[in-house]
């Protein structure tokens, strides 16, 4: 597949998650066979069947607050700050993409902390 093939599924995918919650509609542009893995928990969703219920059983979707990505080929490096009920999470996710459509993703999740003051000096703040 082209890469604009690839950028028009990781835009699809962000607008049936993000603007309507519509899971099926993410779970249509995934492999039968996908993969997602949270290292952090020590997780992973086998198959698009299991995240489709998984993500239907989700006890309240997170809100988009900021959204970006980068992409090259069939490798997608996603950054997000996402809402989970007042609770803000930095996301970093590299997904892989076959044939316009989502093969594997690993998801890594941060909160935000306050920067320390030592090291003031040599930073400037975002």
């Amino acid at each position: 597949m082209s890469e604009q093939e690839n950028r028009d599924a990781l835009e699809r995918f962000h607008q049936a998650f993000f603007e309507r919650q519509d899971i099926d509609a993410m779970a249509d542009l995934l492999h039968d066979d996908y993969v997602e893995e949270f290292p952090q928990s020590g997780e992973r969703i086998r198959g698009k069947d299991n995240w489709r219920e998984l993500y239907k059983s989700y006890p309240g979707l997170p809100k988009v607050i900021d959204y970006d990505y980068k992409l090259s080929g069939d490798l997608a490096v996603v950054e997000m700050v996402l809402d989970y009920e007042g609770n803000r999470m930095n996301v970093c996710e590299i997904i892989e993409l076959q044939d316009g459509k989502f093969k594997r993703d690993r998801g890594y999740f941060a909160e935000p902390f306050e920067a320390p003051e030592w090291r003031a000096q040599w930073v400037e703040r975002i």
